[in-house]
């Protein structure tokens, strides 16, 4: 899977201790805001501007998946521009291409994500992810943190975009928060956590921490139509984007198996409620998501063979409007 040292590229994988996978920590933390003062980490300078921006993302990651949901929701899309990666991710990591769903990089004219990151920093080390929000202007990664990206889109381009709603709103933040850093843990990086353990402790400990919280979750739901209640947040967005991807992925090549999303009653028909909300469908790709995890990830499915199945219909009717 690669990573930068020094700025040169180096097919290797680092990222699994003692059987344990670690995720790595992601390195731009500027912000931007609405008058180009500093957010809450990094320098000032990055004021929101329509065009100025650039978002680099991958169809089949879930993160990147976030920043695409949130340009979606605000109606950014002829604010910050967007270039796409190939769904395979190969030796010399994120690649830009001409295959369906995917793009060129228009912006800089490179073929691998690693060379934006190098323009950024020409001494970077570390993995060179998506998504990556850009800056034309001055030519360098504003931030490459989803969590901190979403909420830049939440608020920083009100001047730009007739959409007022607040998905991180100040009266829930501190529940918002809490179930987001459950929900990190065990549930999103969770099935990571799963499917790439080299041990079976590691992976018999993050596969039951997944299902523990998602029993949890399915509860929390049998009495509201969100996670924090009757307003829909960021949290349920940072869990869709897992939820959307777990029976065609988790369930089988992460071996997340104890149950399928479509067995709980309540998280799969929350995840239809969400999935069915306008353009959000648009987001989501099962091609790329599938091909991405199945022929990428060769040290766990060897082979490279992409399943055919399952069969899931997100379009089918739910019943989470009994809440509202």
């Amino acid at each position: 899977m690669g990573l930068l040292v020094d700025g040169a590229w180096r097919d290797v994988d680092m990222r699994v201790q003692d059987g344990h996978f670690v995720r790595k920590p992601t390195v731009f933390h500027n912000y931007i805001t609405a008058d180009g003062r500093a957010g809450p980490t990094g320098t000032d300078g990055f004021p929101a501007e329509a065009g100025r921006y650039h978002l680099y993302v991958s169809l089949a990651c879930p993160w990147a998946h976030r920043t695409l949901i949130f340009r979606k929701l605000k109606k950014l899309e002829a604010v910050i521009s967007v270039s796409v990666t190939i769904a395979h991710l190969g030796s010399k990591g994120w690649e830009f291409g001409t295959e369906p769903g995917a793009s060129l990089d228009t912006v800089n004219g490179k073929s691998t994500l690693a060379e934006i990151y190098t323009l950024a920093d020409p001494h970077y080390s570390g993995r060179a992810s998506v998504p990556v929000l850009w800056d034309k202007k001055r030519r360098t990664i504003v931030n490459n943190e989803s969590s901190e990206i979403i909420r830049m889109l939440n608020s920083a381009f009100d001047a730009f975009t007739d959409v007022r709603t607040d998905y991180y709103p100040p009266a829930l933040r501190s529940e918002i928060d809490r179930i987001n850093d459950v929900v990190y843990n065990t549930v999103n990086n969770g099935v990571y956590r799963a499917g790439f353990a080299t041990s079976q402790t590691a992976y018999e400990e993050a596969a039951r921490a997944v299902f523990a919280t998602l029993d949890q979750l399915e509860a929390r739901l049998t009495r509201q139509r969100y996670l924090v209640g009757t307003q829909i947040t960021e949290a349920d967005w940072r869990l869709f984007t897992t939820l959307v991807r777990f029976d065609a992925v988790y369930y089988s090549h992460f071996k997340c198996n104890v149950r399928r999303i479509v067995d709980y009653t309540n998280l799969w028909s929350y995840v239809r409620d969400l999935y069915q909300m306008p353009g959000i469908a648009e987001t989501v790709n099962l091609d790329h998501i599938k091909r991405h995890y199945y022929g990428s990830h060769r040290n766990v499915n060897p082979t490279g063979i992409v399943p055919i199945g399952p069969d899931i219909d997100f379009t089918a009717p739910h019943d989470r409007s009994r809440f509202s």
